[in-house]
């Protein structure tokens, strides 16, 4: 089957309880933090099939969630597991399987954060389209970022790298300086991974993010009224 010149893949740890969203739980339990993750997952993968001329790949952890993943995926979504050991070299590994694949232009995202804007795909792969090697990064909050693209194979930009911390982007910036690679920032974003992100949410729900929400709005309400953080407190 042909392939697209561009290929969005999507990072994410499999919505288990007591493996992801740990920094919630001092306001969430291990299940309802799994149930967060899910929401967030399935929210995002929905509305990222209204992308044209796209290639999508869904890159879960661990290798044993594949059954759990692909009942979550759209059947648009190729499923593949992660490889490397670390967050970089797991990065490095998605970048280099899908260029091997044929894929020119590839935007990595992780999958447990609030529905990226379509247009900011867009802008990403717009970028991307040049002769010469680029990257295209989405900032986020909390100081690294949400989203990170190529044009051509560039693992030097994940190598060496610390991450979970708030240089991340900065340091990445650096690193492109120092290897000439021309970049180009994407409007800023966030994640969901403390009560102060939850109190964020809430600030920035418009009409077409509350659309998108579909699965995570109701949740946070209904957790909400169970005493819990979430947009209505």
């Amino acid at each position: 089957m042909a392939i697209h010149a561009d290929a969005l893949a999507v990072m994410a740890k499999a919505p288990l309880a007591g493996q992801v969203k740990t920094r919630l739980l001092s306001v969430l339990t291990t299940q309802e933090a799994a149930e967060l993750s899910r929401s967030l997952l399935v929210d995002q993968l929905n509305q990222l099939q209204e992308l044209d001329a796209t290639d999508f790949y869904l890159f879960f952890a661990p290798d044993e969630a594949r059954l759990l993943m692909t009942e979550l995926a759209p059947s648009c979504f190729c499923l593949l597991p992660q490889q490397g050991d670390d967050l970089g070299a797991r990065m490095g590994a998605i970048f280099a399987k899908l260029s091997q694949m044929g894929h020119k232009s590839i935007v990595l995202i992780g999958g447990d954060l609030p529905p990226v804007p379509l247009r900011y795909f867009t802008d990403a792969y717009a970028f991307l389209d040049a002769a010469n090697p680029c990257v295209v990064l989405g900032p986020s909050r909390d100081g690294g970022y949400y989203l990170v693209g190529c044009n051509q194979p560039a693992p030097q930009i994940f190598q060496g790298m610390s991450w979970s911390h708030n240089q991340v982007l900065a340091q990445t910036r650096d690193k492109l300086a120092r290897l000439q690679i021309d970049y180009h920032l994407l409007p800023l974003w966030f994640d969901i991974d403390t009560p102060d992100d939850l109190r964020y949410l809430k600030s920035v729900l418009d009409a077409v993010l509350e659309k998108r929400m579909s699965n995570t709005l109701p949740l946070l309400r209904r957790l909400g009224k169970n005493k819990k953080a979430g947009p209505e407190d």
